[in-house]
């Protein structure tokens, strides 16, 4: 399949800036059926109509940090200190509690050098590798993470930061009301519609909810650079499903019940650790690739906010719908002015209703 069966024209004024406020308020597009899509533009708040008693919502309990930082490397020159201001990105938490970074400029950081980022937070660079660098920060745990909280900004995808900065809003707004564990640089965004009324709402019409976790990285937003998809390579990120909730997802599935992951990075995860149709306990990377073809074994039906064009997730949410529905769907969310990508509108696709 070829990188241009997933394009589409997206005019610029429907990338969304900012997220609705309320979150319940973002526009949702229910697509169902398998042969014939029928399409029903509601709200989030909605999602009582379309879920039902027995069925199961996978929730990424993801906790996005406060990735990009900016601070000074100072080295002392036959004048007195020399400073240079140096842009960080964080990347991915390392084994040895270090963290992997986009560090700019780089060549300005020698390997043993410190960038101080507050008072209280610096770190050191270990090493350089592939373009991006390894730091070693002086605070670990709840002291690192208080630091971070204060020193960093939210690390917001790049067809937002073209528009503008993130700001202190947007330590709420990109970040979900069941975030627990602290790893991704990316949000999981179709969870940022829930709040904790809706989830409520929910639960009180018999509406089962089962959190995973899957750390989002940065390269959810790399492009993809090749004609002929199958020579992509996916980026790998860190994900666990606990041994209770592969039972609790196994358990709607025997029972006759619809699992509805809210997000592609809760379905790539169940996905990855399902065979025959059952799911297995998890902890370790991921790399899963879905696209048209893929035999989903767990995933009856998908929450998922509206994709880039030519990305991997649109060759995953045309897997699921299939490829001629997929572009009803979205000609249909073009043409009626749903707001796309992470703090845009919403759709719940379900293939078999």
């Amino acid at each position: 399949m070829k990188l241009s069966d997933f394009d589409f024209d997206l005019p610029d004024n429907l990338i969304a800036t900012r997220p609705a406020v309320p979150r319940t308020s973002a526009r949702l597009l229910v697509a169902s059926g398998a042969n014939t899509v029928a399409i029903t533009d509601a709200r989030v708040s909605d999602l009582t109509k379309y879920l039902r008693k027995g069925d199961r919502l996978v929730l990424n309990n993801t906790k996005v940090i406060p990735a990009r930082l900016t601070g000074t490397r100072t080295r002392d020159a036959g004048q007195g200190p020399v400073s240079a201001k140096i842009e960080v990105t964080l990347l991915t938490p390392q084994p040895d509690g270090g963290w992997s970074a986009l560090i700019k400029p780089l060549r300005k950081v020698a390997e043993g050098e410190v960038i101080a980022f507050a008072d209280d937070l610096t770190a050191t660079l270990i090493a350089k590798a592939d373009g991006q660098g390894i730091l070693e920060f002086n605070l670990i745990g709840d002291d690192f993470d208080a630091a971070l909280n204060a020193a960093g900004a939210m690390p917001l995808p790049p067809y937002i930061e073209a528009k503008r900065k993130a700001d202190a809003q947007d330590k709420t707004d990109y970040q979900t009301v069941f975030a627990r564990h602290t790893g991704a640089v990316a949000a999981p965004t179709a969870s940022l519609h829930f709040d904790k009324p809706l989830l409520e709402a929910l639960a009180a019409q018999g509406v089962t909810f089962t959190e995973v976790t899957l750390h989002v990285g940065a390269g959810t937003f790399l492009p993809v650079k090749v004609d002929d998809i199958s020579e992509h390579k996916m980026h790998a990120e860190w994900g666990e499903i606990t041994k209770s909730a592969a039972g609790e997802i196994n358990q709607t599935k025997a029972e006759g019940g619809r699992v509805v992951p809210v997000g592609t990075t809760a379905l790539r995860l169940i996905e990855s650790a399902a065979k025959n149709g059952i799911l297995a306990e998890w902890r370790g990377e991921t790399d899963i690739f879905i696209t048209p073809g893929f035999e989903f074994q767990i995933t009856d039906g998908l929450m998922t906010n509206f994709h880039l064009p030519k990305s991997t997730l649109m060759m995953l949410v045309s897997a699921l719908m299939g490829q001629e529905r997929i572009v009803e769907i979205y000609d249909h969310a073009v043409r009626t002015g749903y707001r796309f990508f992470s703090y845009g509108d919403s759709s719940l696709l379900l293939p078999n209703g």
